[in-house]
């Protein structure tokens, strides 16, 4: 519960953990940005991390002055790519025995399998915007055995877009006095808007099994 609890928080104050973590460590804040960017996509096992809230707002603080706005997007473009690389290469790697790992949880992999019987290879786009999905989707992709080719062009296009659109989006409107004074709302709301394609997905699923 204490995990959760602090998980939480972390996700709705990341203004404030952030702003902390730029103080403490300065330069080396890219660093920490480009390690969590890159777990969140390259590991099935830390889907929990944040993505899509941690660009907005890492966004936000660029156009305070406190980040270098080319920079952070130059870095984490890379670790969002490198991340759907490396998770990619582990899914080829285990094939059907990930079905098998323990700490792989087999819902996910069916969930994102799915995914892809209904999408084709535009999933590596997609998932970009899908919590949970997002991280599964390369693995799964490797499993499949997917061209490397093919998913590469997906995948680089996939996460160029996914970071600029959610940095810039905080970098330009993250500052704004009522997002500002609202910010744990707006994360909230980011969250929740990051999921409703997942939603919208399990709601026609159940529907076309009550047919």
């Amino acid at each position: 519960m204490d995990f959760l609890k602090n998980l939480v928080d972390i996700f709705l104050r990341l203004d404030k953990y952030l702003a902390d973590i730029i103080v403490q460590y300065g330069a080396w804040t890219y660093g920490i940005l480009f390690l969590v960017i890159f777990m969140e996509t390259g590991f099935v096992v830390t889907p929990f991390l944040p993505g899509d809230s941690l660009l907005f707002a890492a966004g936000t603080f660029a156009a305070l002055g406190s980040l270098n706005i080319w920079l952070l997007l130059g870095l984490l473009m890379i670790a969002a790519v490198g991340g759907d690389t490396v998770n990619y290469w582990i899914g080829h790697y285990l094939g059907d025995r990930a079905y098998n790992v323990k700490w792989i949880k087999r819902e996910y992999l069916d969930r994102t399998h799915a995914f892809f019987e209904k999408h084709g290879g535009k999933t590596i786009f997609l998932a970009r915007f899908v919590p949970i999905v997002r991280t599964f989707a390369p693995f799964v992709a490797g499993m499949g055995r997917m061209s490397y080719g093919y998913f590469f062009s997906y995948n680089v296009f996939g996460g160029i877009t996914w970071v600029a659109l959610f940095t810039l989006a905080g970098y330009f409107f993250g500052n704004i006095p009522f997002i500002k004074n609202n910010f744990e709302f707006v994360i909230i709301a980011i969250i929740l808007i990051s999921i409703l394609p997942m939603v919208w997905e399990a709601i026609k699923a159940r529907r076309e099994k009550t047919k």
